[in-house]
């Protein structure tokens, strides 16, 4: 039973936040500029936030230049612009808001691995750079044969193009430090609090926890939740798409720094503590990988580990430490939806695998909504 005092305490608020990642707390964290007064809480179904936020690759990208052609054929032009304008401003805000250091930030820039029958995409960079003009003061994507050497791929690797505006994070990092600046704001965080459904009336939200007897009014109610959106959203228009990401133990003498891209981006990699965290591959199975469930997929992991040893790192002893998933979400069109589904129920959700380039801003967009 539930005591008057949880009931005064602990069950009403002014805004419940749905999803405890990047979005989630991004939008707290707006909510609390906007209404330095009101009551916040950010609800989270895990013990760990249970989408990508910390189980990403720490990737700030903003598309490597295969990825954007490739959007130029389903996309106007504008469109792509807007897409790449909104992550180059989501990655600023994050920036600004927890400081570079505080997010283990490195702008060391991005590398594209091109193969043969890739060479075709080099008459593309300026036509790409021009595009970007109205975003990047200079020129962000450039041709890097000479640094092909230093890197010891696979001769299958004929040169890559550098891409000057992307960086790398440490997932971890961010998300403890966005959690440790909501909770020092006043904004409550509970975990292990699946939201199961929501009650809306002309004065609130009922918010339902499972296997909880109490339930929580809130004002307005944001759903931040990503790929596991339609359990309370079932109308949006989204699917999950999973990542496999594998880490190597330490690699002695390995002097690979930066990230990479490869096959539309589809393929990524980076250093991280002397290792190699390589993640990708959902292209070569999409069916299976369209899933909420946090397994491996073995074909995958296969296919992982057989580019790790012959094409990235050649000649190394390399072996695996660590193996894991994380859940993202997409859709017909790689515009994020934000938007109230009612008067008291807004969505930011559909980040499409850049949701540490773009979960700050959409924060931001969704606290915005609020009237």
């Amino acid at each position: 039973m539930i005591s008057y005092w949880e009931k005064v305490s602990f069950l009403n608020y002014d805004y419940v936040i749905v999803g405890g990642g990047i979005v989630g707390f991004s939008t707290a964290l707006s909510l609390r500029d906007n209404y330095p007064k009101a009551s916040i809480l950010v609800l989270e179904s895990g013990f760990l936030p249970s989408g990508a936020s910390t189980k990403n690759a720490g990737f700030a990208c903003v598309g490597s230049l295969s990825e954007i052609i490739e959007d130029l054929r389903t996309h106007t032009e504008d469109e792509v612009c807007e897409l790449v304008k909104l992550r180059k401003d989501g990655l600023e805000l994050l920036k600004k808001r927890l400081g570079e250091n505080r997010i283990g930030y490195q702008g060391y820039g991005s590398h594209e691995l091109i193969f043969h029958h890739e060479l075709h995409l080099l008459e593309h960079i300026k036509k790409i750079n021009t595009l970007l003009s109205n975003i990047y003061a200079v020129p962000i994507f450039e041709e890097r044969a000479q640094d092909i050497s230093s890197f010891g791929f696979s001769s299958e690797v004929k040169t890559t193009i550098y891409n000057r505006a992307e960086g790398s994070i440490h997932t971890g990092k961010m998300m403890k430090n966005l959690i440790s600046k909501a909770q020092s704001l006043g904004i409550e965080y509970k975990t292990r609090s699946q939201v199961v459904a929501l009650d809306e009336d002309n004065t609130g939200v009922l918010v339902h926890i499972k296997d909880e007897e109490g339930r929580i009014r809130a004002n307005k109610v944001f759903i931040c939740t990503n790929a596991f959106s339609k359990t309370l959203l079932p109308e949006l228009d989204l699917k999950p798409g999973r990542g496999q990401i594998l880490i190597t133990k330490p690699i002695p003498g390995l002097s690979l720094k930066g990230t990479f891209h490869f096959d539309q981006g589809y393929y990524y990699f980076r250093e991280i503590d002397g290792r190699i965290l390589f993640g990708g591959g959902r292209n070569i199975d999409f069916i299976n990988e369209e899933s909420t469930l946090d397994e491996l997929n073995e074909k995958i992991q296969h296919d992982l580990e057989q580019k790790l040893r012959h094409l990235i790192l050649p000649g190394y002893e390399v072996a695996i430490d660590q193996r894991w998933t994380g859940i993202m979400a997409f859709g017909p069109q790689k515009k994020p939806i934000v938007q109230a589904i009612s008067p008291r129920i807004f969505a930011g959700v559909r980040l499409g695998g850049m949701g540490v380039a773009i979960g700050s801003k959409l924060g931001e967009m969704l606290a915005e909504l609020v009237n």
